[in-house]
């Protein structure tokens, strides 16, 4: 059994990843869309209730940044700017953060790691879409920053069942303390 999680709202931030129309409009597993999306709505209400930073990163998909590989992203340039866009459904407010990145994770070539720590922060409660692509991007960078971590499983989805078991049982509970929406919301009782 996990340990009880309780967080500091003085130096806890909430961050979403490409919660986005042009993600958000793909089926993920296991969770479907409209769960994840409610999850991270939840937790952002909760996060804003206690005065703790909410971050929304998206991924300029227009301008992706290509690096040789086996299997390049193939994303056509013409595509359209609100592709790039926080989805409505996403709830993002106007004191929220909004950080613009053109690959992977949210901490390279970005202001994230400097939002955070000139707000306090040093734990990162991260969720969003894809699970084993910007999401353990981004824990993987964040953590190599020094950044705590709080992985929320039900708040995260990717495109298969196999690629959600294998970050969230193999590659998170060794960079970061995974826990559901239900565990994070409580630990700012």
């Amino acid at each position: 059994m996990s340990e009880t999680l309780k967080l500091d709202p003085k130096k806890t931030a909430l961050v979403l990843i490409d919660l986005q129309n042009g993600i958000l409009s793909r089926e993920t597993k296991p969770y479907p869309v409209p769960e994840i999306v409610e999850r991270a709505r939840t937790l952002a209400e909760r996060f804003r209730a206690h005065s703790a930073p909410v971050v929304y990163v998206h991924v300029l998909m227009s301008d992706f940044l290509a690096v040789p590989s086996d299997e390049p992203m193939n994303i056509p340039k013409d595509i359209p700017p609100a592709a790039s866009e926080i989805a409505e459904s996403a709830g993002m407010q106007s004191g929220d953060l909004l950080i613009t990145k053109r690959h992977w994770g949210a901490f390279a070539g970005t202001d994230l790691e400097q939002a955070l720590r000139s707000r306090g922060v040093d734990t990162v409660v991260l969720a969003g879409v894809a699970t084993n692509l910007g999401v353990e991007s981004t824990l993987r960078q964040g953590t190599g920053l020094g950044f705590a971590f709080v992985t929320v499983e039900d708040a995260c989805g990717t495109f298969s069942p196999e690629m959600q078991e294998f970050a969230v049982k193999t590659i998170f509970p060794r960079l970061s303390k995974v826990r559901t929406t239900q565990q994070v919301l409580e630990a700012f009782a």
